[in-house]
């Protein structure tokens, strides 16, 4: 029996942050779910590129749960979803602060008919303040919370981000967090909470070495220049004569010397505290020098703390990732089965490895005509 089998969860949320949380919930075993606009539903539906009749980003992060469409702006939108909210145990939702409240779904509305119920609403920039109101994305919030301009690029700007920090470890993780928090909370007073959670914030502690250079020297921190971000040679990405890349992260000494050793630097090269710009140079040309296969094998069982730079096919490829079972879940879409999203709950938790569908847009509406606010469908 997985932790959360009884826990329902009503979805309201679209996009990235809330369905990837509420996935998180169905693989410890919660019923969701999802509360969709009639007629074209969660907008990643229509993200190409598509797998079958939806986007495969879609499929991917609503594995495992049951769609129903409304107009929550229907005057009789609240009564219909009634025995639903009567029975939850989690509401997520991600619209503006008030929109809810606006369609009769707000907390203190929803608390008031289910004392338990934990309400929990994910805004780039939480429910109050200035910005509380503000239109968002996870570059804005990236940008906002000043991690953008710690990495630059040889041209001194910043990076574009590869994967969307700000909705996953601003947003759907910790409200993941606080939902588990809050439903041992409940076991103890009987009562639900609303959480707040606000992607933007949530990204300060991912910076907690950059807060602390900031109150520490009151300057800083270099945008690319600091131990992390690109100031030191022990922690590069270096080309090499294929065009390839190694990621190269010997910090400690012990591995620095393991490195400097097998790609031959200079001894008066390996101090990096002298001249980092310059041993940087020789790094670079090192690695410059040969292949990527030629590295790989260099490195191999050593340890140095190196590797070479994946593709997304070779490191799904991976013979520790097969080892590892970790795309062992598939996902049926359109007819085949395609390896699903990994989520990060332990595997003695999410319970068997059989493969399952997403839902169809609308297809558990007959949960809408339930008269019996305590069936679960």
């Amino acid at each position: 029996m997985r932790p959360l089998e009884g826990v329902r969860v009503l979805d309201f949320s679209t996009l990235v942050p809330g369905p990837l949380a509420t996935l998180l919930l169905v693989d410890a075993g919660a019923d969701v779910i999802k509360v969709e606009r009639p007629g074209r539903g969660d907008e990643m539906r229509g993200y190409e590129p598509k797998a079958g009749p939806d986007g495969i980003g879609f499929a991917l992060l609503n594995r495992g749960k049951r769609s129903i469409t409304l107009d929550l702006k229907a005057p009789d939108a609240v009564d219909r979803l009634m025995p639903l909210l009567r029975t939850a145990d989690v509401l997520v939702e991600q619209y503006r602060p008030g929109v809810m409240d606006r369609f009769g779904l707000g907390y203190q509305a929803l608390s008031a008919i289910n004392p338990g119920l934990i309400y929990c609403s994910i805004t780039g920039y939480g429910q109050t303040g200035p910005k509380a109101a503000a239109a968002g994305h996870d570059l804005n919030f990236v940008a906002d919370s000043g991690m953008l301009s710690l990495a630059a690029g040889a041209d001194g700007a910043p990076v574009l981000p590869a994967v969307q920090v700000g909705d996953i470890g601003g947003g759907a993780y910790p409200a993941v967090v606080n939902i588990l928090l809050a439903l041992l909370q409940r076991n103890r007073t009987g009562r639900g909470c609303h959480l707040d959670i606000a992607m933007a914030e949530n990204l300060f502690a991912f910076q907690y070495w950059a807060l602390g250079i900031a109150v520490a020297g009151g300057q800083g921190p270099r945008p690319g220049g600091e131990l992390l971000t690109g100031g030191s040679p022990r922690y590069q990405l270096y080309r090499t004569a294929d065009g390839r890349f190694v990621a190269a992260a010997p910090l400690e000494d012990k591995f620095w010397e393991n490195f400097c050793t097998i790609i031959g630097l200079p001894d008066d090269l390996r101090d990096d505290a002298r001249d980092p710009a310059a041993t940087i140079q020789a790094v670079a040309a090192a690695m410059a020098s040969r292949d990527a296969d030629h590295w790989r094998a260099a490195f191999a069982g050593k340890d140095v703390c190196c590797s070479i730079v994946s593709t997304m096919q070779e490191a799904m490829a991976d013979d520790h990732v097969a080892a590892r079972d970790l795309f062992a879940r598939g996902l049926v879409v359109d007819g085949r089965t395609v390896p699903a999203v990994p989520t990060p709950i332990a595997a003695g938790l999410r319970g068997d490895k059989a493969d399952v569908g997403y839902p169809a847009l609308g297809e558990a509406n007959g949960l809408l005509d339930q008269t019996n606010p305590e069936a679960r469908g």
